[in-house]
């Protein structure tokens, strides 16, 4: 595996001609991909995850009512934000804690006015952040999607948080057809693939023909953390580009500095 320093760009980020492969889930890439556009570059999507509203609306409604009157919320995801906004609204007197800020942005908009969100965006970063150090006794909400990595639910219970879990949304794997298969058949090996989440990564090597797979691997990928470059090379990558966190900004300029 060859990873690229990690160096800040001074310059706006040069895409022209170069294809970049956006693994966001099914529809919410497309503000990422005007993005690409407007840097010259041509946005290939290809969903690793798609996300859908829990089966039980009201059970997860109630759930997060009891989860606004906590000391401490916890939002995983921005998608955590929409789906538990689209449940009820997120007044609450609690502290609220975002993973990134992608994350602290989404609770913004939905009025939630100072969310606070650590600098290293990801679930060991967030568990850094001061207000977490002591949680004995107090009750703690934590509000996102069932699975992933669980380092959240683990060390909050480790630190004797009363844990409430809020599921208000599913990850699932993507539809992927023969559209998307084709278009990997085509990719140049300059290409560079956008990963922020190994259950996305994980969902395309398991859902993709061999050649596909085989092609996609061939270009650069762009990770948001070192877990994710481990994954990457696991998987199959041989080129790995660092950015700086999971946000656009910071994806595009690693993007534009993979050569």
């Amino acid at each position: 595996m060859t990873v690229a320093a990690r160096q800040p760009s001074r310059n706006k980020p040069d895409l022209r001609g170069r294809t970049v492969v956006i693994t966001r889930p099914a529809g919410t890439a497309s503000a990422l991909a005007r993005r690409v556009r407007a840097l010259g570059g041509v946005p290939l999507l290809l969903p690793g995850l798609a996300l859908r509203g829990v089966a039980d609306a009201g059970d997860a409604r109630r759930g997060l009512r009891a989860a606004l009157a906590a000391e401490l919320i916890l939002f995983t995801s921005p998608a955590a934000v929409r789906h538990a906004a689209a449940l009820l609204p997120l007044r609450t007197t609690a502290a609220v804690l975002a993973v990134g800020q992608g994350t602290a942005r989404a609770l913004r908009r939905h009025g939630v006015a100072a969310p606070l969100a650590p600098q290293r965006q990801d679930s060991e970063g967030l568990l850094e952040h001061p207000g977490l150090r002591e949680l004995r006794g107090r009750r703690v909400a934590l509000v996102g999607a069932p699975g992933g990595r669980g380092v959240l639910r683990e060390q909050l219970a480790a630190r004797g948080a009363q844990l409430q879990e809020v599921h208000v949304y599913r990850r699932v794997p993507p539809r992927l057809d023969r559209r998307h298969f084709e278009a990997l058949l085509r990719l140049p090996a300059s290409a560079q693939v956008l990963l922020s989440s190994a259950e996305a990564l994980h969902h395309l090597q398991q859902g993709l023909p061999a050649a596909a797979w085989a092609r996609l691997c061939a270009a650069t990928a762009v990770v948001s953390s070192e877990r994710l470059a481990l994954a990457a090379r696991a998987a199959g990558f041989a080129r790995i580009v660092p950015a700086a966190s999971a946000l656009p900004a910071d994806l595009l300029d690693a993007a534009a500095r993979a050569g």
